[in-house]
């Protein structure tokens, strides 16, 4: 990660004016919402042309282990020795078609978490930490009002599985919810959720693509993970309709919640590997194994906010920005936000539909640059979409060998920002002729 200084090529209004946009006094307007805000309008826009959408909510902790100086971060984890980690935690709204395309950022929001305190009263519902799941779903709320036609459902993963969440789309139920189950509640004195729909009859067999997954030694907040292998699990396929209460005094009240649960369980997983298991809980109708399946392969995609979180951390190394209060690092990751979208965006285009137009994602004075540096290697210009996105990853590094696979997202960050300052001097060329 290089300064914004090496990025601007010495270009100091640009550094200037990027600096008095970060540093503006908590009072400002300058917010990350309101940076977010365009982007997010654009982005109600691409899903008002869409058959459904999927509104991905996830967190992940931002660690600044080494900015002792910087001001307003929170404490993100302990370790065995009781030294705590300084950081912020991101919750942010990824909205993707339902064939996966990214669309664009919804909602960001960055925390900084407070030390745990000793047990006493129950916190209300707002100060809690799973409250930040339901402003969320709130926020799909009122985008899917800008939206009649189009179908809005919230893809959560297992930390979302609590009673409030479910108790707050019953007030409002033009969200639909498809959460992955955490918790195997007790259904009655014989059985728990779990081992009802395990007891219930198999409606399918399916085949779902697992990907590879490399090693992860054992850390502060997380346990350890073992390689695994990229494979094709051969699952068993489950659904039943089931009612959720819960035994909490704030709900005593409630009355009980009916919701679907769809279980899919690997039947003859690899010598030495832990089959797949998921227990899918869902407001959408589940009557037929299509709709089981369908639920399921959206729920497949919540990984997309995963690879969004990955191009953050690899490609724009928001981790390693050095200002020097949370307030200025709140407003350099909102527009990071839109950034590692981007690229995103156009290393998927590239990959899945290269035969479109590069000026989808390209201006023309990029693909003038980009057609340059191809004539310079010797290369044709790039025709399309999937040429251009290839060029930028040579920008990156990327040595395109036969056998080589398809570029990351972290080769395309680096041919992005090569490219940006390519087409500045380009640019500059052009206003000193």
């Amino acid at each position: 990660m290089r300064a914004f200084t090496g990025v601007a090529k010495n270009d100091w209004a640009a550094v200037k004016g990027y600096y008095r946009l970060i540093d503006q006094p908590l009072v400002s307007a300058v917010t990350p919402e309101n940076i977010l805000h365009p982007h997010r309008e654009r982005t109600i826009r691409r899903m008002q042309a869409q058959d459904t959408v999927l509104c991905i909510q996830d967190g992940t902790d931002l660690k600044y282990l080494t900015r002792p100086q910087c001001t307003g971060l929170g404490v993100i984890g302990t370790n065995q020795t009781g030294a705590q980690s300084r950081g912020l935690h991101l919750h942010s709204t990824l909205a993707v078609s339902a064939e996966g395309l990214p669309l664009g950022v919804l909602r960001a929001q960055c925390v900084a978490p407070e030390p745990r305190t000793k047990a006493g009263a129950a916190p209300a519902l707002e100060d809690k930490k799973t409250f930040r799941w339901i402003e969320g779903l709130r926020d799909c709320v009122a985008v899917a009002r800008e939206m009649s036609d189009t179908p809005v459902i919230s893809v959560m993963d297992r930390e979302a599985d609590f009673f409030d969440l479910f108790v707050e789309q019953r007030r409002d139920p033009s969200v639909e919810l498809l959460v992955r189950a955490k918790h195997n509640r007790r259904m009655s004195k014989e059985h728990t959720l779990f081992e009802m729909v395990r007891d219930s009859p198999v409606r399918g067999r399916l085949a779902i693509a697992v990907g590879r997954q490399s090693a992860r030694p054992k850390s502060s907040k997380k346990k350890v993970r073992a390689a695994r292998a990229e494979r094709t699990a051969q699952v068993a396929l489950r659904y039943r309709h089931v009612t959720l209460t819960s035994a909490a005094p704030e709900h005593q009240h409630s009355a009980p919640i009916g919701v679907w649960i769809v279980h899919v369980r690997e039947r003859k997983p690899p010598p030495g590997t832990k089959p797949i298991e998921w227990f899918l809980l869902t407001t959408l109708p589940i009557t037929s194994p299509e709709q089981a399946e369908q639920a399921l392969t959206w729920y497949c995609l919540r990984w997309r906010i995963e690879d969004w979180h990955r191009v953050l951390k690899t490609g724009c190394r928001i981790e390693q920005l050095a200002h020097h209060s949370a307030e200025r690092l709140e407003r350099a990751i909102a527009i990071n936000l839109v950034i590692a979208w981007r690229i995103m965006l156009m290393t998927r285009l590239g990959r899945e539909v290269p035969e479109l137009p590069a000026e989808l994602l390209f201006s023309e004075l990029e693909i003038t640059v980009l057609g340059a540096f191809a004539k310079s290697r010797g290369l044709p210009p790039p025709a399309n979409l999937g040429a251009a996105v290839l060029m930028v990853a040579r920008l990156g590094g990327y040595l395109a060998r036969t056998r080589d696979p398809p570029p990351g997202y972290q080769l395309m960050w680096y041919g992005y920002t090569t490219l940006s300052g390519m087409c500045a001097g380009y640019a500059l060329r052009d206003e000193l002729e």
